[in-house]
C-alpha cells in the first residue's frame, strides 16, 4: 500500500508501530471504506427480510451486567441472525470508539457535547453513598460531603461518576481519606460490604444487595446526584433495521423497567 501510494504510512519503532501524518490521513478514508463496505452487506442481506450481520455496543461493565443482558436476550429474540459484539469501555473512551467506529453505538453518561453523534436518552438514575449496614452512617436518610470525608473511600478509579465524585468534595479535598481506587462497580460493592470503606455508585448497579440488606444506599445532600444514560451513535451513520430495532428495544427496556428514577425512598 505504501508503495502504491508512494508514502510512509507507519513509523516503525522495533515492536511498536504507529501512524504517520500520512497514514492518519489514510486511516479516515479507509474507515470510510469499510463503514461502505458493511453497509453494503448489511443491505443485501435484508432483502429477505431476515436482517443479519454484526453489531457491537460500547458500555461500561455495570450497563453489561444490569442492563444489556435483558435487552440482548428480547433482541435475539427478534434479530436471531445478527451477531452481537459487547466491547468493556468507560466514559471517554467509549465516546471514541462511536467517533472512530470501532463499534456501533455506546452507553454513556449524559451530557455530551461531541456535535458528531446522536443521543437517545434512555434512562435517569442517582448515584448515592453506599455503606455496609454495620456503617455508623448506615441509617442516615441523607448524608453531606463533609461527613462522608472523615470515612475512608473506596472511588472508582476513572470515570464521569468520578468526576462528579470529585467535583462534590472538591471543599474537603484536603481532608479526603481515599483508601482505594477501584476498576469496577463490583468491587466496589464487595469491598464495602467487607467494611473496608464507603463508596458511590448508581443505584441501579447495587438494587440486589440493597434488597437484601447487604448495602445501605444513602442520597447526597443538600441537592441528589442524578446521572442520564443515553446511547450513542454517529450522526452520519446508516441505520440498518437490525440497528433501529436495537435502538427501540434499549428504550422500551428503560421505560419498562425500574432501573430509573425515581429510584429508593
Amino acid at each position: 500500500m505504501e508503495q502504491e501510494l508512494e508514502a510512509q504510512l507507519f513509523d516503525r519503532f522495533g515492536s511498536r508501530i504507529t501512524l504517520t501524518t500520512a497514514g492518519k490521513i489514510f486511516a479516515e478514508y479507509a474507515r470510510k471504506i469499510l463503514e461502505m463496505r458493511r453497509q453494503g452487506f448489511d443491505a443485501v442481506r435484508e432483502l429477505d427480510n431476515i436482517p443479519k450481520g454484526e453489531m457491537s455496543i460500547a458500555a461500561n461493565e455495570a450497563t453489561c451486567i444490569h442492563v444489556l443482558p435483558a435487552v440482548f436476550a428480547r433482541y435475539r429474540e427478534k434479530f436471531p441472525k445478527v451477531q452481537m459484539q459487547v466491547v468493556r469501555s468507560y466514559g471517554a473512551r467509549t465516546i471514541e470508539s462511536v467517533l472512530d467506529n470501532s463499534v456501533d453505538f455506546g452507553i454513556t453518561q449524559l451530557p455530551l457535547q461531541e456535535k458528531k453523534l446522536r443521543v437517545v436518552q434512555i434512562y435517569s438514575d442517582e448515584i448515592r453513598l453506599f455503606t455496609s449496614p454495620n456503617h455508623r452512617l448506615a441509617n442516615h436518610k441523607t448524608v453531606g460531603a463533609e461527613d462522608i470525608v472523615k470515612e475512608d473511600l473506596l472511588l472508582p478509579k476513572t470515570g464521569r461518576t468520578r468526576t462528579r465524585i470529585n467535583e462534590f468534595l472538591d471543599v474537603f479535598e484536603d481532608k479526603m481519606r481515599i483508601s482505594m481506587e477501584l476498576e469496577s462497580s463490583e468491587m466496589q460493592k464487595r469491598f464495602t460490604e467487607a467494611e473496608l470503606g464507603v463508596t458511590f455508585m448508581a443505584v441501579s448497579s447495587a438494587r440486589e444487595e440493597i434488597s437484601s440488606g447487604r448495602l445501605k444506599a444513602i442520597r447526597l445532600q443538600p441537592l441528589p446526584m442524578i446521572r442520564t444514560i443515553g446511547l450513542i451513535y454517529r450522526q452520519d451513520k446508516a441505520l440498518s433495521r437490525a440497528s433501529l430495532g436495537f435502538i427501540q428495544l434499549v428504550s422500551e427496556f428503560a421505560a419498562e423497567s425500574d432501573l430509573g428514577l425515581p429510584a429508593l425512598k
